[in-house]
């Protein structure tokens, strides 16, 4: 059996079949040791019979954002070691006078640098020199770095001296990324950012991953894991390139939410995934499929492997609130997260969101978890009183809290649609994560969404997409070719060859002759014509006068996974009456679970399930498709 687990700040979610039906579990997450739910969450589930365990993990993202990695030293060529010190001079707040950068991942004292050359396209202008080399590895060796990062200008176009130098550091004991083999791509500061990363990250990785694997395989479980770019990959891979599973939770979400589009018949979603800890925003087209890029950011620094296009807020059910020191409220991006939790679990010290919904009525205290936990919605009101601060009742605090997190998701929403040139009244949004349903309405309002889309086991669809996910692994490599060049033909196919997969996806960065940045268009035919109409969606103007280069060549190779078909049912019109719990001053509170395809109700209105609750307000109308789909006409 596939077992699809995403572990989250909050929760800790589970997807399986069981006898060909979809089940979830939710276990709260424990962050101290992150396998421990994962181990607990198997043995539930599969009773030690072997399992393929697919795993979406937040260890590589937390350990950046905490900046608890490993003590990595970065290795380059003489009169670069301060490349991730400068970098690209760009200023995030132009007008913040008090802007303080983020130092490098590694401090001066662990950048070294080595006398060698390689040209552009790849010819040995200065050799490594034996004395050099020997001097290195002491200078290295003296610091005890924890792993290494190897990135040599221009290794893209030949690596023998970052193999010269990997087979030489070897013999020190510690992990060794290479840029030419995470990211065999031009533009030196972004590859050297990335293979940082990758070194910084890789000795915990390897330790969690190697834990749970041995774990897993004394039950004769298998252990693969999500990765950022919207595809599986085996276990030894992501503790060997732990940078591609940064944000390897949330791609579960986007993955998740395209199946359902497509199944829907939905072409146009902004997939909106709130759990407990942080909002991730997406905007998803059903013809073109998962959309990645390569220009991803993290703490400001750059991260060039391929990443599917997703913005993240510090917005989520556990985010606290407080009030700064000129009296003004503010939420998050600090997070109750799992411990102590909201107010409401009953360890909690801080107002959260979660708390503030529990407040307005919009939580059922006895229905959380399919009531497996109860909320203590007397303690949240009494410390809600307690620190109210000057506003003069709880519903009031409780009420600012929303609106302040539902400015900074909306906010993330427009970046993704109205920013990148795209209308979000001509979408669909896609609402999910144990949060996400409670606040829908209200954000699709905001943008003139007209309709919200909430999936079945709304606060697990993240797990579900791990589920479904195929296998996929990402190559890529500098070109710079004319579009006509036959080069362009022969590199796809260098790059597929002996490769693993059922189908190879081609693409092709192109720009402008002289532009500092590429789109990414599929190779096909047309696919000048192509880049000329995406840079005037995306920029406002295409120049088809202007000379065009390929600046890179990528190929995805897929594993095919066998498709989860999702149960359909037979419509029959109802109005909900057979699934009503009881009125509420916030609405009528209905059970999902016994809520049919084609009930049709209007708000307001709470819908109560097992992994999530659905907020519908006032004037909107909420329908059930043949899928079981909460479709809401706001």
């Amino acid at each position: 059996m596939q077992i699809a687990i995403d572990t989250g700040g909050t929760f800790t979610d589970c997807v399986y079949l069981s006898n060909g039906r979809l089940e979830v579990l939710k276990l709260p997450s424990t962050p101290a040791n992150p396998a421990e739910a994962v181990l607990q969450a198997v043995s539930q589930i599969s009773a030690g019979e072997p399992a393929e365990v697919r795993h979406g993990t937040t260890v590589a993202t937390n350990a950046l954002l905490e900046r608890k990695g490993a003590r990595a030293a970065f290795v380059t060529t003489t009169g670069f070691e301060d490349t991730l010190d400068i970098g690209r001079q760009a200023r995030p707040k132009l007008y913040d006078l008090f802007f303080a950068k983020d130092p490098p991942l590694a401090p001066a004292e662990l950048r070294f640098g080595i006398k060698e050359r390689i040209s552009s396209d790849g010819v040995v202008l200065q050799a490594i020199e034996e004395p050099d080399l020997r001097r290195l590895i002491e200078s290295i060796r003296a610091q005890r770095p924890e792993s290494i990062a190897i990135s040599l200008l221009f290794a893209f176009a030949n690596p023998i001296h970052e193999r010269a130098l990997a087979a030489a550091l070897r013999p020190l004991g510690v992990p060794i990324s290479l840029s030419h083999e995470i990211l065999p791509e031009f533009r030196e500061y972004e590859r050297g950012s990335t293979v940082l990363i990758n070194a910084y990250l890789a000795p915990k990785m390897q330790s969690y991953l190697d834990h749970l694997d041995r774990r897993l395989q004394s039950q004769a479980s298998t252990l693969n894991v999500m990765q950022s770019s919207g595809g599986i990959i085996p276990a030894s891979i992501a503790a060997r390139e732990p940078v591609r599973t940064i944000l390897s939770g949330p791609a579960g979400g986007v993955v998740g939410a395209l199946a359902v589009a497509r199944a829907a018949g939905f072409p146009r979603i902004l997939a909106f995934d709130m759990g407990g800890t942080s909002t991730d925003v997406a905007l998803v087209e059903t013809a073109t499929g998962l959309r990645a890029t390569s220009e991803f950011q993290i703490m400001g620094m750059p991260v060039a492997v391929p990443v599917l296009d997703i913005h993240t807020v510090g917005a989520g059910g556990g985010s606290i609130a407080s009030f700064d020191r000129g009296g003004a409220l503010k939420v998050g991006p600090e997070s109750a997260g799992a411990d102590p939790g909201p107010l409401c679990y009953g360890r909690g010290e801080m107002p959260t969101v979660t708390d503030a919904n529990l407040l307005l009525g919009r939580l059922d205290p006895h229905r959380f978890l399919g009531g497996a936990m109860h909320l203590d919605l007397e303690r949240a009101r009494e410390y809600f009183a307690r620190t109210k601060g000057p506003l003069a009742t709880v519903e009031q605090f409780a009420e600012g809290i929303l609106r302040l997190a539902d400015s900074r998701m909306e906010k993330a929403l427009r970046r993704i649609s109205v920013e990148q040139g795209h209308d979000p009244r001509d979408f669909v949004l896609l609402s999910f994560g144990g949060a996400g349903p409670l606040h829908a309405c209200a954000l699709a309002r905001a943008l003139s969404i007209p309709k919200v889309l909430v999936p079945n086991h709304p606060g697990a669809l993240s797990a579900y997409g791990i589920l479904v996910s195929d296998t996929v692994r990402d190559y890529s490599r500098t070109v710079m070719l004319s579009p006509d060049d036959a080069s362009i033909a022969r590199c796809v196919a260098e790059l597929a060859r002996n490769r693993d997969g059922d189908v190879a996806l081609s693409s092709l960065d192109v720009r402008y002759r002289g532009q500092g940045y590429e789109l990414n268009v599929p190779w096909t035919p047309d696919f000048v014509e192509s880049f000329h109409r995406l840079h005037q969606q995306r920029y406002g103007y295409a120049d088809r006068a202007r000379p065009v280069e390929v600046v890179n060549v990528r190929v995805r190779m897929v594993s095919i996974n066998e498709p989860v078909e999702p149960p359909r049912e037979t419509l029959r019109p109802g109005d909900g009456s057979h699934a009503l719990v009881r009125s509420t001053p916030a609405g009528r509170l209905y059970s999902r679970e016994k809520l049919h395809a084609g009930d049709r109700f209007s708000g307001p209105a709470l819908i109560v399930e097992y992994s999530a609750a659905t907020f519908v307000p006032e004037g909107a109308v909420v329908s059930l498709d043949e899928f079981a789909n909460l479709v809401i006409e706001v």
